[in-house]
């Protein structure tokens, strides 16, 4: 099981969002693509924004999100 949820993550990037506006993000699949992207950043080099010592590629990248490190843009932005 994921660690946080889909469901947390979700309410993680849209809790910016304001009331009666669209959310960033209203699946999992934009959640998924999100997380992919920066551990593939974090491949090719790129600083873990939190402590990734020990943890894979895509834990790191997950819980950077969680903790609102990263933002997912919406098509506007």
């Amino acid at each position: 099981m994921l660690h946080p949820s889909y469901t947390d993550l979700m309410k993680v990037v849209n809790s910016e969002v304001e009331p009666g506006e669209e959310p960033v993000v209203s699946s999992r699949y934009s959640i998924v693509m999100a997380t992919s992207k920066r551990a593939r950043q974090i491949i090719s080099g790129d600083e873990p924004m939190v402590n990734g010592a020990g943890k894979k590629p895509l834990s790191v990248a997950v819980e950077e999100m969680n903790q609102g490190k990263i933002k997912i843009l919406s098509d506007e932005e």
